[in-house]
């Protein structure tokens, strides 16, 4: 089986959780290995329907294993009652399946406020940020001012070191954003409190995972967003904060020697995006309106309504290329179905010229989608459970997209269930 990384192609929202569900059963460990709460990982099983936004889509699967890496910025407050919201709907979550790096940031109450005044500061130039605190707390890492999970163990340590990051944070909060500041005591109060409930979760993941590597362990990776948001190579600066290339996942995961056997990449068969910056092939109007009420477009993490369009073909190449996908997972085939006709955008036209490569971020603005399109097969699909019971106009589709992209598609999704994929 191998180790296997389960990765966005495009803005994110691609359906990367319910894949992970899907196979986590076949591997021993789950990782998240970077982003944090601003994820929404929609997962739906025997259990029910969920919006994961830290724990591991795996947390579901009996015997298996989810950590959090060091990669991982952990609001500690917000993972607590995600904990506690799973566990009320049946799952068990306890320190013998769920395991936190002592390496891992801590999102504070002031990086969620410092996320949101910024944003408000900047107004139409803003970012799109969910105002999670995820840029704050990860400026604060390179700036070496943030207080990691294994801190918790050591209470005068924490105490010395968050009184000398909250003297800089403050002078930020009151100077920059004439924001009230905070106390010490208080914060303190707040990191026990919430620190002793996970002090059990904590420990050295990176470790752990060599271990399990040298058992012959297999690992999954699990990603957060997708290509097009990552901090070096996404649509900067209309990025997260970290990186969700499959590269990394050994790294964020705490163990870079760890090599990756299988790279899965997850692409909608049409493009959404949440956030801001360029998006070259979007739909606006009714046109727009359709296709987000016939798929549901709405962030799982915001609630807000995602910016939708064709499927791009120029993103999703470069997508495939920056993650080395050795297969895709082709979700929401199934939402196309109310299409005569099915658009594709296969190409950009840029300062007078069509072009099949991906633009520099500050290019990107002028590109004006071209689009080709293809039969629609009419009918619904959501029942169909083998590919060649799939309509031949939909079994073009998925061809098409997979020549034009580059890497093979393994999975077809037709439906939001576990059980709504397609193996090719």
């Amino acid at each position: 089986m191998g180790n296997c990384a389960i990765v966005g192609i495009n803005w994110g929202d691609e359906g990367k959780g319910r894949m992970v569900d899907l196979i986590a059963q076949d591997y021993d460990i789950v990782v998240r290995y970077q982003g944090g709460n601003n994820a929404g990982h929609t997962v739906i099983n025997e259990y029910g329907k969920f919006a994961l936004h830290l724990l591991p889509s795996g947390i579901f699967q009996k015997g298996t294993v989810n950590l959090l890496g060091n990669g991982v910025v952990v609001d500690i407050e917000r993972l607590w009652e995600e904990m506690e919201d799973v566990r009320g709907k049946g799952v068990h979550i306890g320190p013998d399946n769920l395991l936190i790096s002592d390496r891992a940031p801590i999102v504070f109450p002031f990086h969620r406020d410092q996320d949101a005044l910024e944003e408000a500061r900047l107004k139409d130039a803003k970012y799109g940020s969910t105002k999670r605190g995820i840029a704050p707390v990860y400026g604060d890492k390179f700036l070496k001012k943030t207080i990691m999970m294994g801190d918790l163990f050591y209470p005068e340590y924490l105490r010395e070191r968050l009184s000398g990051v909250l003297e800089w944070k403050n002078l930020t909060l009151e100077r920059v954003y004439g924001a009230k500041p905070y106390v010490l005591e208080e914060l303190l109060e707040w990191a026990q409190t919430f620190g002793e409930k996970l002090k059990p979760y904590i420990c050295d993941t990176g470790k752990y995972l060599r271990q399990a590597q040298q058992a012959g362990k297999n690992v999954l990776f699990e990603a957060q967003l997708g290509v097009l948001r990552d901090i070096d190579f996404g649509i900067f600066p209309y990025t997260s904060s970290s990186s969700p290339v499959a590269a990394y996942a050994p790294i964020g995961a705490g163990a870079p020697g760890t090599k990756l056997d299988r790279v899965i990449g997850i692409v909608k068969a049409y493009s959404t995006c949440v956030g801001e910056g360029p998006f070259t092939a979007e739909w606006f109007g009714e046109e727009a309106d359709k296709l987000r009420e016939a798929g549901g477009e709405y962030g799982a993490a915001t609630g807000r309504p995602r910016r939708v369009g064709p499927l791009d073909l120029v993103a999703t190449r470069y997508g495939v290329t920056m993650q080395a996908a050795t297969c895709v997972a082709l979700t929401k085939l199934d939402i196309l179905s109310y299409m005569d006709r099915i658009p594709v955008c296969v190409r950009y036209s840029l300062d007078g010229a069509e072009t099949d490569e991906f633009p520099y971020p500050a290019a990107l603005g002028r590109a004006k989608p071209v689009i080709e399109y293809l039969p629609g097969w009419g009918c619904d699909i959501g029942g169909v459970r083998s590919y060649a019971d799939l309509p031949k106009t939909a079994r073009d589709y998925v061809e098409f997209v997979e020549r034009q992209i580059g890497a093979p598609i393994a999975y077809v999704s037709v439906g939001a269930d576990r059980d709504a994929i397609i193996l090719r």
